[in-house]
């Protein structure tokens, strides 16, 4: 007589997949949080520079982005230069230290980015980055 298992009784052969839920999940959750951070601001094409500044981890700038046709965003909201210095000074009376970080398109002229920096110097601005885009050595 051999053996047979049957259906009711034998060997259980089942994958436990607790543990790959629970890893796809913190993957899931980590992709979220950061994803955003990663678009904030406007699409525009940075200047190339061959040296920049290392940011602070520790620290969430306000966006500034101008595009090439001169809109004015703070984060992903357009703005005109009187609705910049009011959303600014709002946002700087709650955390007078927060940094700003403006990002300019690279065929914009210089007055157009000063005039943007004015605007932020009256809000209240004491810091304004500019962003640009880190030229990789060959």
């Amino acid at each position: 007589m051999g053996m047979s298992a049957g259906p009711k009784g034998g060997i259980k052969n089942e994958i436990n997949i607790t543990p790959l839920v629970d890893v796809v999940l913190v993957l899931l959750i980590i992709f979220m949080v950061v994803t955003p951070m990663l678009q904030r601001g406007k699409s525009v094409t940075l200047p190339k520079s061959r040296s920049t500044e290392k940011e602070k981890k520790d620290s969430d700038p306000l966006i500034l982005s101008v595009t090439l046709d001169r809109q004015v965003y703070l984060e992903k909201d357009p703005l005109d230069d009187a609705g910049l210095e009011a959303a600014l000074r709002r946002e700087l009376q709650k955390k007078p230290d927060r940094r700003i970080l403006l990002k300019g398109d690279e065929k914009l002229s210089y007055g157009e980015i000063r005039r943007v920096m004015n605007v932020a110097r009256k809000a209240g601005a004491r810091g304004i980055n500019l962003g640009v885009e880190e030229l990789k050595a060959p």
